[in-house]
């Protein structure tokens, strides 16, 4: 499955613009994020996003109760069952997020020039002049003359229809609700990704990590900072350091930040992420989806620009939440992102990424760039990557190879001093993130620890999935990354028939 990638600055004829797409096993190298909620919450409407390319289903808590999330839950492992598709698990924190309590179920509509009183007390009826609210603080953290902004983009995918209040408040990053969340819902389900909303400084992520270790099944949770205003942007370069990921929130960024300066912050922010080897993912993309079939020019165009960019995912809002066309909104931005990745200038990004790391380089990384090298330079199909933690899968990753990266992860046997477990399934999921890195959970039969002999048949059986979901054909050439005793080993192989 060699592609043919073409860069942008080379002339092509303007006709093979228009001419069909090969379809591929994978839809795109870029990963999507969908947000399950009302319409895309069913057995049905999940198996039709995993088909369609989802492949990390975030529940959003900052709306909707535990039993209402671990019931679409419940739908996804059903979904994952029947179409046999993986798909990592992100809990979305709410943070310190202002909301109008509106216990009606009524919409509130709010009219120009009225005066609306802002009320701490719960118990009062949301109404056109009376907006409740969940912060008793709020008298003393605005003063006469600031800004309150309102919008529930979330819910319609537009800025211009309101009820979440934007202020900057002193409340901690990682709410009481929030951990309760995190201690209840997130241990019993063994989340795999964390996001930290609002996340404004590196102690953020700090907390946040001290507070997983003390649970039951999450200490391998991967953790995100989500940037969503200002603070986060001037504290972006530490809070990387300490993040797992991080994700772009460019609808609140829209926000804080002057319009003409949120592409400037994306682009910086993403070159930031791909030089330390971790996921960025952009958000707010196809809001026009939420109602329409089809996006904007300026949607798809932007599309594709997160993508040329270097981002590892796109993430879906209310274009899955409450979307009239989850299924196709993902399908759409999967198809836009498989077009962009053909004239991503990976020559160029490899050599900025090398130049980055420096010299020496350390060993898992020359081990990973120098199976990006080969894989390029023999115009591989495939690199096969056998990896127990993830890492050296990701750091594959991190310098874009053209071609799927497939990480065999092999699971680790541990023992609590009470009971023996298998690890790995944590791993493979969490990978699912990543641009290009496509994972398999090889037999637990084999250990981490393998002979030649258990390479070659857990090669085998990952070369017989390759040919299977047509990533690999006769005479194709693969390039294999893995451990032979205690070294690292870079292999070229060519398929027979």
């Amino acid at each position: 499955m060699v592609s043919n990638h073409l860069h942008l600055e080379e002339p092509i004829r303007m006709s093979s613009i228009l001419e069909p797409s090969k379809r591929n096993f994978f839809p795109a190298m870029t990963k999507i994020v969908g947000t399950l909620g009302p319409k895309s919450r069913s057995v049905e409407a999940i198996s039709g996003c995993l088909g369609a390319g989802m492949s990390v289903a975030r529940f959003d808590f900052s709306w909707g109760d535990a039993e209402y999330h671990q019931q679409t839950l419940e739908n996804l492992r059903a979904a994952i069952r029947s179409t046999k598709k993986l798909c990592a698990v992100m809990l979305d924190t709410g943070g310190p997020e202002l909301q109008v309590v509106n216990k009606t179920e009524h919409p509130i509509s709010l009219k120009a020039d009225a005066v609306i009183v802002l009320t701490p007390d719960q118990d009062k009826e949301a109404s056109s002049n009376l907006l409740p609210i969940n912060f008793k603080g709020l008298s003393k953290a605005v003063k006469t003359g600031d800004t309150i902004f309102i919008g529930q983009y979330l819910f319609t995918g537009n800025e211009t229809t309101s009820v979440w209040l934007e202020i900057h408040i002193e409340l901690p990053t990682l709410t009481d609700k929030d951990k309760e969340v995190i201690r209840t819902w997130g241990a019993r389900n063994s989340t795999d990704i964390l996001s930290v909303s609002y996340t404004r400084h590196v102690e953020d992520l700090r907390h946040a990590r001290e507070f997983l270790s003390k649970l039951d099944g999450l200490s391998q949770t991967k953790i995100f900072a989500k940037i969503e205003n200002v603070e986060g942007m001037i504290h972006f370069d530490e809070i990387l350091r300490e993040a797992d990921g991080v994700i772009l929130a460019r609808g609140n960024l829209g926000i804080d930040l002057p319009p003409e300066k949120v592409f400037l912050f994306q682009k910086q922010a993403v070159h930031k992420c791909n030089m330390a080897g971790k996921p960025a993912v952009v958000t707010r993309v196809v809001d026009s989806m939420t109602d329409n079939l089809r996006p904007t020019r300026a949607e798809a165009t932007d599309v594709a620009n997160a993508v040329l960019d270097g981002s590892d995912a796109i993430l879906l809002g209310a274009e899955t939440l409450r979307g009239l066309y989850p299924v196709e909104a993902i399908s759409t931005v999967g198809r836009i992102c498989a077009e962009a990745e053909k004239v991503y200038n990976q020559d160029f990004y490899f050599k900025k990424a090398v130049k980055c790391v420096g010299q020496p380089m350390s060993h898992v990384e020359s081990i990973a760039s120098s199976a990006v090298r080969a894989a390029i330079k023999v115009k591989a199909s495939v690199i096969i990557c056998f990896t127990s933690s993830g890492q050296t899968a990701r750091l594959i990753a991190k310098y874009r190879p053209t071609m799927p990266v497939l990480s065999v992860v092999i699971p680790r046997l541990k023992t609590d001093q009470l009971h023996w477990t298998f690890t790995g399934a944590f791993e493979a999921r969490q990978s699912l993130i990543v641009r290009g890195l496509f994972p398999m959970l090889a037999d637990a039969r084999h250990p981490v620890e393998t002979t030649n002999a258990t390479n070659e048949s857990i090669l085998k059986v990952a070369l017989d999935h390759g040919q299977a979901s047509g990533i690999v054909k006769p005479h194709d050439r693969v390039v294999v990354c893995q451990k032979v005793g205690d070294a690292s080993v870079v292999k070229i192989i060519e398929l027979e028939n």
